[in-house]
């Protein structure tokens, strides 16, 4: 982690009909920083996901990436600028094999146009990429099958091979042990702290399973009804009067 900040989101706001759905949410998360987001459903996390990597446009504030306002940026501009996202749902070319996924965003990254007619080469720069980044999440044994066949466990570290092809700087996790088999999980977990410890990725994750938040992050911060209730350390944050009289009987 250095003094640098990565990403930083000032007095964001989203209105509907009347309604904040996001209420005025500042924070800054540090190149090489790993933040928790947590709060329970209806809290604004995916929203705020969603305004970050510009899927949503906010109804006020700024969203700054490496010194570069991306407030009115679509989504491919921020992806050009480093900034990668999962969903809480899987996103990938099932009928596609689990090469060809990454391969197919290693070239959107290189500028390639992908062609679903033009057969994959072996070895040529794409490919290249692609075989680094499957074996760094641990992949490469079942680079051929089809995406559709892999557990949900791999099928998200398909996605995150996928941000590392397109070589995402600052990574939006959204809930990626949703729908992980328990046995998925250790492996998951260490391919995300691999990520942030030794290759020095920012990483925003969203996260219900509070022990893999707590033993991952260097920060938590705490949605609650739209608004950013707390910030700060793990221990600071589990400890703060306002989190346990917020959350009193509802689960983080």
């Amino acid at each position: 982690m250095t003094d640098r900040t990565a990403l930083a989101v000032s007095d964001l706001d989203l209105r509907i009909g009347g309604a904040h759905i996001i209420d005025d949410v500042s924070f800054e998360v540090a190149a090489g920083e790993m933040l928790g987001v947590i709060g329970p459903n209806g809290a604004g996390k995916t929203t705020l996901f969603n305004l970050i990597s510009g899927v949503l446009r906010p109804s006020g504030g700024r969203v700054v990436l490496d010194d570069a306002d991306v407030t009115r940026s679509p989504v491919d501009k921020r992806a050009r600028a480093g900034l990668g996202r999962t969903f809480q749902t899987s996103s990938l070319f099932p009928e596609l094999s689990v090469h060809e996924n990454v391969r197919l965003a290693a070239q959107s990254r290189l500028g390639h146009v992908a062609s679903f007619l033009r057969f994959p080469r072996r070895g040529d720069e794409a490919s290249t990429i692609a075989d680094r980044r499957l074996d760094e999440v641990g992949l490469s044994e079942l680079a051929d099958r089809d995406a559709a066949g892999l557990s949900h466990g791999d099928k998200r570290k398909l996605e995150i091979a996928m941000l590392l092809a397109q070589d995402a700087d600052v990574m939006l996790l959204d809930e990626p042990m949703a729908g992980v088999g328990s046995a998925d999980v250790p492996g998951l977990v260490e391919v995300i702290r691999h990520l942030h410890k030794d290759q020095g990725r920012t990483i925003l994750m969203v996260e219900h399973h509070m022990d893999v938040v707590l033993g991952l992050v260097d920060r938590v911060a705490v949605m609650h009804h739209g608004r950013l209730l707390a910030i700060g350390s793990p221990d600071e944050v589990m400890s703060n009067e306002l989190v346990q009289g917020a959350y009193l009987g509802e689960q983080l």
